[in-house]
């Protein structure tokens, strides 16, 4: 009889079993999602994209999920911000205001998920003015990561940033542990965005973190560029056959700085890793909360940047200090910039690769079916966040919206790619911050420097822009140039004027200027 009864019982569970199992992303019960926004980190400064910082449970994400390594921002902190939030291009989105759009969180609260955000905001108004039912965090730009500043919010209402024992990268996940379990409370699917001002400037970090690196890098970014992009190689994020860019000019070899520069910069290039090992460790701690929850299977972790690493080396104080003292305020270094974005050239703001091209990791036993610890190299951008996440949480995404105008969407959906497959095809990747230009459409690439000549990249061949083929394909360059103006008056509202035919020297007067010779900014 007891034979009998488990033969019956297995033939019940079995078709359900197969049938789960052959489910899509988007017919598995709704997944929490955790997006992760970090804050200038380069395409390197991962171990699964090639570093030598210590980040474990990224690593393991993208072990255990799929990495992009041809996904696309802004090249700047707000506009990629806005283009996270609502899958529309900056200035088609409104801007800081968003008055053309719908963020992700009015997308999914409608389809039941409590929505909740800690860290940086950087855009017009608060996050809970933009569905976002729960928010700790600043609305500033930058700030100090030990005192803080006065734009600290919680739940709209001003927070007052504690003189003892504050760590912004450490409240960002307290406060986000604290909103998952009250959802959970709740009996609702959520949607955590935490976008973490590390590694933005001022370089701060702990001091045990900031101790563990100190000796690392005394052999400088020469000697981290080659070892970044042999590594790469390793795992998989660069084919073999590419070839690095090389240290451009305006960067001196490490051997032929002096001993209390090259002391300065090892300083320098400590903190930013430290900053980096503390945001993979604060992940750290909600990835251990979700598995003792038995969540993390059904959890959609999404884990980005907004720009690549930061060039900018403004005035820095207290040189003699230690990072860790709060006192202090070091600032970026564009040696360190270049290898932190190994194998690309140029850096934030640029729309070549090194600017706009940073790490993406997706993470979701439960939905995903591509190949575990898989890399792809489908083109992808911000703007394709929020068509993703409504799909996946069959969620509608609105066209009109009280007090807005919606403008149509720039992205479109990547479960394909979390599926298994390819992208049968997709637009053009518009790339616009202030005078730097760029498209990306299919293989091909179209950039300018600071609205300088049109430069032409095969990227499927030449991954890292070396060989500017502009003047052997005139044709393509005008053809993509047309579609880079029609994109922009037609999402924007906006006429360009054309790119300039004068080469210009390619060097900004905020970075660092290791040869004494260049203006300053006043």
């Amino acid at each position: 009889m007891k034979t009998y009864f488990l033969i019956i019982l297995s033939l019940l569970i079995l078709p359900c079993l197969a049938a789960e199992e052959n489910k899509s992303p988007t017919e598995i019960k709704k997944p929490n999602i955790l997006l992760i926004m970090t804050d200038d980190l380069g395409y390197s400064d991962l171990g699964c994209y090639g570093s030598e910082i210590d980040t474990p449970n990224l690593d393991r994400l993208a072990n255990n999920g799929v990495r992009f390594s041809n996904f696309y921002n802004t090249a700047k902190c707000h506009s990629s911000r806005v283009s996270l939030l609502t899958g529309r291009w900056c200035i088609q989105a409104g801007d800081t205001s968003l008055k053309k759009a719908v963020t992700i969180p009015e997308v999914l609260a409608p389809a039941g998920y409590s929505t909740m955000m800690t860290g940086k905001w950087h855009l017009d108004k608060e996050p809970t003015d933009f569905g976002f039912q729960k928010f700790f965090g600043h609305l500033s730009g930058s700030c100090n990561y030990y005192k803080g500043d006065d734009t600290f919010r919680l739940n709209g209402e001003p927070w007052e940033v504690s003189k003892q024992g504050f760590y912004t990268t450490t409240a960002n996940v307290d406060y986000g542990l604290k909103f998952i379990t009250e959802a959970r409370e709740e009996k609702k699917p959520w949607f955590l965005y935490i976008a973490f001002n590390a590694p933005h400037a001022p370089l701060q970090p702990l001091k045990q973190d900031y101790e563990k690196y100190r000796q690392r890098y005394k052999g400088g970014w020469d000697e981290i560029n080659r070892s970044r992009f042999e590594k790469q190689k390793k795992v998989g994020v660069i084919r073999e056959e590419t070839k690095a860019s090389p240290r451009p000019d305006h960067i001196p070899a490490w051997d032929s700085l002096s001993p209390e520069i090259r002391d300065w910069e090892s300083r320098r290039m400590a903190a930013y890793a430290a900053l980096i090992d503390r945001v993979d460790q604060e992940l750290g701690r909600i990835i251990a909360d979700l598995e003792a929850k038995s969540e993390l299977d059904n959890t959609l972790i999404v884990f980005v940047s907004d720009n690549g690493a930061c060039p900018y080396d403004r005035q820095n104080i207290g040189k003699d200090l230690e990072p860790y003292d709060p006192n202090s305020k070091w600032t970026d270094s564009t040696g360190w910039a270049w290898a932190r974005n190994t194998p690309f050239r140029f850096y934030k703001q640029n729309q070549f690769e090194g600017g706009t091209n940073t790490p993406a990791i997706f993470h979701w036993p439960a939905g995903i079916k591509a190949a575990k610890g898989s890399v792809t190299e489908s083109p992808a951008h911000l703007v394709d966040l929020l068509p993703t996440l409504a799909k996946i949480a069959n969620a509608k995404i609105p066209t009109t919206f009280t007090d807005r105008e919606p403008s149509p969407l720039a992205g479109i959906s990547l479960t394909p790619i979390l599926a298994g497959d390819k992208l049968a095809s997709r637009p053009p990747i518009h790339l616009l911050h202030d005078k730097d230009r760029g498209l990306r459409d299919g293989d091909w690439k179209l950039v300018s420097f600071r609205s300088g000549p049109w430069e032409l990249y095969n990227i499927a061949k030449d991954r890292t822009e070396l060989n500017n083929l502009a003047a052997t394909e005139p044709d393509r360059v005008a053809a993509m140039s047309k579609a880079w103006h029609e994109i922009a008056q037609s999402t924007m509202d906006k006429p360009f004027e054309p790119v300039s035919e004068t080469i210009l020297h390619q060097i900004h007067r905020e970075w660092s200027d290791y040869f004494g010779k260049r203006e300053k900014k006043k």
